[in-house]
């Protein structure tokens, strides 16, 4: 199967050229890791619990890196060690994420406590600007805690109604 050209995207429609962007399950988790978990080494999103490859590791960062949504910062004590940061690009996903995180823990069995969910749902504006506060500042304490695997195997699916 022939690749596809990475310079011209395959439609003119915004989700299509998003989704060439960040669209596979690994960029969004590393970029929730850094967006809310404050994960900024290679390192750290090995072992986020995920069970992500290495090479696939390594892939998806390169790929977030040329998208303009991260970028990688070597330390200044010892270059060989790099941290990396959402750009300013990269933090405009802060909505789509929230979104997705509360769409999911409505519709699916998650290790999401309901309380916490219910207050985010009620609060998105806060949550946006804590979250846009911390990466303006660096800070790289976890806005959210990595949820349990096990409570999302035994929590109920939403109630609300289905259409």
């Amino acid at each position: 199967m022939p690749r596809e050209s990475k310079s011209r995207p395959r439609s003119g429609c915004p989700v299509s050229i998003a989704l060439e962007k960040f669209g596979d399950r690994w960029s969004l988790l590393i970029i929730r890791d850094l967006m809310v978990r404050g994960y900024t080494t290679f390192k750290q999103f090995q072992n986020s619990g995920e069970g992500i490859a290495t090479n696939i590791l390594a892939t998806r960062l390169k790929k977030l890196k040329a998208a303009g949504i991260i970028k990688a910062e070597s330390e200044e004590k010892d270059a060989r060690r790099v941290h990396y940061r959402l750009t300013e690009k990269g933090i405009d996903l802060a909505p789509v994420l929230l979104e997705l995180l509360l769409w999911s823990a409505q519709h699916e069995k998650t290790g999401a406590p309901c309380e916490l969910m219910a207050q985010m749902a009620g609060n998105r504006q806060a949550i946006l600007a804590e979250t846009r506060r911390r990466w303006a500042e660096r800070d790289p304490n976890p806005l959210l805690p990595p949820f349990s695997t096990t409570a999302a195997q035994s929590a109920p699916k939403s109630k609300r109604s289905r259409r």
